[in-house]
């Protein structure tokens, strides 16, 4: 049985926050996007989160960003993005939300807006306001956010869309909706491809984006090796190229590393149910084999009947 891939679902999210913080914003926080300033620079503060980040022992947030813009009044802001696509809820993350909104205010003096985006798989899991009292005293932070499992009865509207988060979006949905698909997850996996390619995207746009899906709708490796053969051909009914013959040689020699890795431990286990337990020498002679040397040894073993038949057969290629 192929085992599942792990989805890295934060990194792909923080490549595309810093390539299109615009259309990030324009997309999930309208409102707020429209009061700043798009004509001024947009500076990523990486070093003064990760300060805040340690000094809060927060953990590792991938894709948390903190923000510098500037609003139409010319006042310059700074913006807290929280981008929470984990799988499962976290019960403290209304209060995580606050402890940066605090620590940041405090240790720079600026004013800070925090915002969320919840890709988890849980619809009533909705924080967005941190409260706490004590002998009068109180503290009612509050945040807005975007849950993405509210865009499932948008999907006409995301198709339409020329955002590139449209895309995130879906990719991001889908992603979710295959985790135990394998063959779903390629279906959809082309499917969002193939709408790059008519949406009109600029070039750039639909790079990024392809490694987006491509990063965060992760296959095994035989799907993946299928789907990017129904790439190559839409591409050439396309009359289009986005995948330079660098990328393309270089995924195909990792897509067929990755395959003759498999049919070493297939055939690692078939031998030592049917012969016993191979011992290091055996196991590295095994590792050399090509891919095709392996495919014939998974042929001819089940005809051995001791290790010394195993042996034999190998020491048979070196003649």
């Amino acid at each position: 049985m192929t085992q599942e891939p792990k989805t890295d679902y934060d990194s792909p999210w923080k490549q595309l926050l810093e390539a299109d913080f615009q259309q990030f914003m324009e997309f999930f926080f309208p409102r707020a996007a429209a009061q700043i300033d798009w004509e001024q620079p947009v500076t990523f503060l990486d070093k003064e989160l990760q300060q805040v980040v340690r000094d809060a022992d927060l953990g590792k947030r991938l894709a948390d960003k903190l923000v510098q813009v500037s609003l139409r009044t010319g006042d310059e802001v700074w913006v807290l993005i929280h981008v929470e696509v984990q799988n499962q809820p976290e019960s403290n993350f209304a209060e995580r939300m606050f402890c940066y909104y605090y620590r940041i205010r405090d240790r720079y003096s600026r004013q800070v807006a925090s915002f969320a985006v919840l890709g988890d798989d849980q619809p009533s899991w909705r924080p967005q306001q941190f409260t706490d009292e004590l002998f009068d005293c109180q503290v009612d932070f509050r945040f807005p956010i975007v849950k993405l499992l509210d865009y499932q009865t948008q999907w006409d509207q995301l198709e339409a869309s020329d955002n590139v988060f449209a895309i995130v979006v879906m990719a991001h949905l889908k992603t979710l909706e295959t985790r135990h698909n394998g063959r779903e997850r390629q279906r959809w996996k082309f499917a969002l491809i193939r709408g790059l390619y008519q949406r009109g995207f600029e070039a750039e746009e639909v790079i990024s984006l392809l490694h987006f899906i491509d990063w965060l709708m992760n296959l095994p490796e035989e799907l993946n090796q299928q789907l990017w053969q129904q790439v190559s051909l839409l591409e050439e009914e396309q009359r289009m190229q986005y995948m330079t013959s660098f990328e393309r040689r270089a995924r195909q020699e990792g897509l067929e590393q990755g395959v003759r890795l498999g049919k070493v431990e297939l055939v690692r286990q078939l031998l030592s149910e049917r012969l016993g337990s191979l011992d290091a020498e055996m196991l590295s002679r095994l590792d050399q084999l090509s891919s095709s040397q392996l495919d014939a040894l998974a042929r001819q073993l089940f005809q051995f009947q001791s290790l010394n038949d195993l042996d034999g057969w190998l020491d048979s290629l070196d003649s």
